[in-house]
């Protein structure tokens, strides 16, 4: 027989209400054959998802399309709609476009970048609504690479920035914290967000490493802390301890969105940090406990990188774990 807690230490556990949003459309997105970012991973995250029995922890909810204008809050004008009227054309002419030497756009890519972002923004909306306490959003394409007026890389809009300009903008916030754990610096997210003073955004990532920037930051509303090659958990623990939260403790911000990604994961093959699963579950709970303190819990995450399909699904139900303390 397994351990078991006592009964009054099970009724002091409180199971949190989390939206998991998906939708098949993010998958029909396809950048080629041996892409990293490839429709494998939201396939591999629902595998085990079920596998494990997780899913029923979940309340499942479909991504919509976004709105233009949910766009516009955080990226250029020109960009916005050229971008859509290019990926629109790709869509009739059933063809594939290079955009950088590491994102292609296919027919199915305007569905799958607008469900994203629709997805993010309609997580924020049901979190703030009441509806759920917080979101998940596992979706593809990523986005933190994304600028306000470049495409690059595998990101065409930039979920998380979206979701924090529309939070403020249109939600009336006043501030929210953007929190970053993929291995690669959210050069996309910081580029939108970079003097905003409504939003604190925190990172860690490694350096040096693919896009080759964030060691030194913008603006002061920016906490990038660049990390060493095999740096393991107990560094990056230790990073969030005496770094991020103290800084997000004094901004105390009213919502939380964290750019998730678990391509710093020891399996991970595009990067070289050393964090397993109960790192991700440990930050999930430190990020929780600031929700808990500023924001009445309300987080909203996103998915970015992660490409050993093992560990990505095997963290990101880690993480979910903490999200609804199942």
């Amino acid at each position: 027989m397994g351990f078991m807690l006592p009964a009054a230490a099970r009724a002091t556990i409180t199971r949190m209400s989390t939206a998991f949003y998906t939708h098949r459309e993010c998958a029909l997105h396809d950048m080629g054959p041996g892409h990293p970012e490839s429709p494998a991973r939201l396939a591999a995250i629902e595998a085990h998802l079920r596998s494990t029995g997780l899913d029923a922890q979940l309340e499942w909810r479909e991504a919509p399309h976004v709105e233009v204008s949910a766009l516009l809050r955080a990226h250029g004008a020109d960009h916005v709609h050229s971008l859509w009227a290019l990926l629109q054309e790709l869509q009739e002419q059933r063809t594939f476009r290079a955009l950088d030497p590491d994102t292609t756009a296919c027919p199915q890519t305007a569905a799958a970048v607008s469900r994203a972002a629709g997805a993010a923004v309609a997580a924020t909306d049901a979190v703030l609504d009441g509806e759920v306490d917080n979101a998940f959003c596992s979706v593809r394409p990523p986005g933190h690479h994304a600028t306000r007026d470049r495409v690059m890389g595998f990101c065409f809009f930039n979920q998380v920035a979206i979701a924090a300009r529309h939070a403020l903008d249109v939600r009336g916030l006043e501030r929210v914290a953007i929190i970053d754990f993929d291995v690669h610096h959210g050069n996309g997210t910081e580029d939108i967000v970079a003097g905003d003073g409504r939003i604190l955004m925190c990172s860690f990532f490694q350096h040096p490493l693919y896009p080759y920037s964030g060691a030194v930051p913008s603006a002061d509303n920016l906490l990038n802390m660049p990390v060493a090659p095999y740096s393991r958990g107990p560094a990056i623990r230790e990073l969030v301890r005496q770094h991020w939260i103290p800084r997000l403790d004094g901004f105390a911000p009213q919502m939380l969105f964290l750019s998730a990604g678990f391509d710093a994961h020891r399996d991970d093959g595009l990067a070289q940090l050393g964090l397993v699963e109960d790192d991700y579950a440990w930050m999930t709970e430190e990020l929780m406990a600031v929700a808990q303190r500023h924001c009445q819990g309300r987080l909203v995450s996103c998915l970015e990188g992660g490409y050993n399909l093992a560990a990505l699904a095997r963290s990101v139900a880690a993480h979910l774990r903490v999200l609804s303390r199942s």
